[in-house]
């Protein structure tokens, strides 16, 4: 689609993800590359502006990632993040190494208010810091524009050349004015426009998935959860009864959710689209018998999820198209579109087979991330309990039971996980977090009940507040709360004598389990 084009050009930096959603809340389309990019791909996008992100290197190391001095002469304005603010001055020839100290936290800054980066923004700020090495010779041209007290070039800028370097993090929310200067760069300096809304892109892509989809038919994978929820109603929209949407109940779902999927999504309900059930349990549960490793896991629920649709597609005749709700942050996690590691697959990326039965898989929502999503929820009109439903992963409880999946250990989540979440709602916390849910863990503790010595499971709580998932940190719930819930959970959950409450932050750990 014809839109303006922000790129985020990646050297393996933890925010990757981050920096492009920051540039999406300035209204402005952004995607993430590898540094490895053919700079003539770089032409044939047309971007509007280019940023660099961090890295774990030193950009002076042999081996390090890096770019070509040609990249800063497109005429493109180039926004350099910490590696990216040393790479740029280390290739247009000044001079990076390593401090004598770390800088690492929350740092006050002081910033020269004549730049077009920092025109409103505090002279005194606080940013995030997180280098070893230093700007210790500006590139020519460049004059420095912010410093700190162990940092005298905190940021420099060639303005005549629209280069620009920032030692610190904008992207973060430690820095407290960081979406300002996101914002003069992609709003002021980059002369966007700021066309990317959520309205339009719903009326884009039915537009466009009609004009693809043509006469053929369409199977949806319908999970319930909001991702797969959205993707439904906009094929819906777009080409009504030509889309079938197949609801695969696992075994893997919160308690009760199979009934409840149904009751929505069904016949005679509000939504142009075939629904099919199909109740594979004890398929998955005989698939998943004695695996424990988690990229195994997600293997083998992507690989069955997508041999229960080629099946259902053979009784309903042909099908040309497969749907999955694939978001952004998936591709990316899944190592597709940055250089950073690959954390996790996902069953909608990394997870499919070799063969898929269909001509073309169809992802409407591949470039949202999930707040984008939830937006789109509400253009299309879907009611807000389910737009704002608890994020659920492709692969269910799967990857909320540490080691073996059995039948047991699925009731046992799925009883705790809907004690816990029904505690959470009673307290009125349900709208503050933005992800919470029960896993089990696969210690097996001693406990005393009723008397008796006990030798059962750990469930583990998990509760997070994040803007954009990309980063998370533990929500402090109330201890009372905990405490109703570690009560009824050890009482009315068969098999459990233990109750934790995860308080890791993403990084370094990730939201899910595994």
């Amino acid at each position: 689609m014809d839109r303006e084009l922000v790129i985020v050009i990646d050297f393996g930096g933890q925010y990757n993800q981050l920096v492009a959603r920051r540039v999406r809340e300035c209204n402005v389309y952004c995607e993430i590359y590898s540094y490895k990019t053919e700079l003539s791909k770089i032409r044939e996008m047309h971007p509007k502006g280019i940023i660099l992100t961090g890295g774990p290197s030193s950009c002076y190391e042999e081996g390090a990632a890096t770019c070509s001095p040609e990249l800063f002469a497109l005429g493109i304005p180039v926004l350099g993040l910490c590696y990216g603010a040393q790479l740029m001055s280390h290739v247009l020839g000044g001079k990076v190494a390593r401090a004598a100290a770390r800088e690492y936290g929350r740092t006050e800054v002081d910033v020269d208010q004549t730049s077009r980066l920092f025109t409103d923004v505090t002279p005194h700020t606080v940013c995030w810091m997180s280098h070893f090495d230093y700007i210790a010779q500006m590139a020519p041209g460049f004059r420095s524009t912010a410093s700190t007290k162990n940092c005298p070039v905190a940021a420099a800028e060639d303005e005549a050349r629209k280069l620009y370097a920032i030692q610190f993090h904008p992207e973060v929310l430690h820095t407290e004015e960081g979406s300002k200067m996101l914002w003069h760069f992609v709003r002021d300096i980059c002369g966007c426009r700021g066309d990317w809304k959520m309205d339009s892109f719903v009326e884009e892509n039915i537009t466009a998935i009609r004009e693809k989809v043509g006469g053929g038919k369409v199977l949806c994978a319908l999970s319930g959860g909001v991702d797969s929820s959205v993707a439904a109603v906009l094929l819906s929209r777009a080409v009504g009864e030509q889309l079938t949407c197949v609801f695969v109940d696992h075994g893997l779902l919160r308690k009760d959710e199979g009934d409840q999927v149904e009751k929505v999504f069904g016949s005679g309900r509000n939504y142009k689209l075939n629904f099919i059930r199909v109740n594979a349990q004890e398929r998955f549960y005989q698939r998943l018998a004695g695996v424990s490793e988690p990229e195994q896991k997600r293997k083998i629920i992507g690989e069955e999820f997508i041999r229960v649709f080629e099946e259902e597609a053979k009784k309903i005749g042909a099908v040309d198209f497969l749907v999955q709700g694939t978001i952004y942050p998936d591709v990316v996690e899944s190592g597709l579109g940055g250089e950073s590691t690959v954390i996790k697959s996902h069953h909608n990326v990394g997870g499919l087979p070799d063969c898929v039965d269909f001509r073309e898989i169809l992802e409407p929502l591949r470039s949202l991330f999930k707040d984008e999503v939830r937006k789109v929820g509400l253009e299309l009109g879907i009611p807000e309990y389910l737009v704002y439903r608890q994020p659920f992963p492709g692969p269910g409880l799967g990857v909320r039971i540490v080691g073996e999946v059995t039948p047991e250990k699925v009731k046992i989540v799925q009883d705790a996980d809907a004690i816990y979440r029904e505690e959470i709602a009673a307290a009125g916390l349900d709208r503050e977090l933005n992800q919470y849910f029960a896993a089990l863990t696969n210690m097996r503790s001693v406990g005393v009940m009723g008397d008796e010595r006990t030798y059962d499971y750990a469930v583990a709580l998990r509760a997070v507040k994040t803007v954009d998932f990309m980063t998370a940190e533990a929500a402090e719930i109330p201890w009372g709360v905990l405490k109703r819930v570690m009560s009824r959970i050890i009482n009315e959950v068969q098999g459990v004598n233990r109750v934790l409450y995860d308080v890791s932050s993403k990084p370094p750990g990730t939201i899910e389990f595994e």
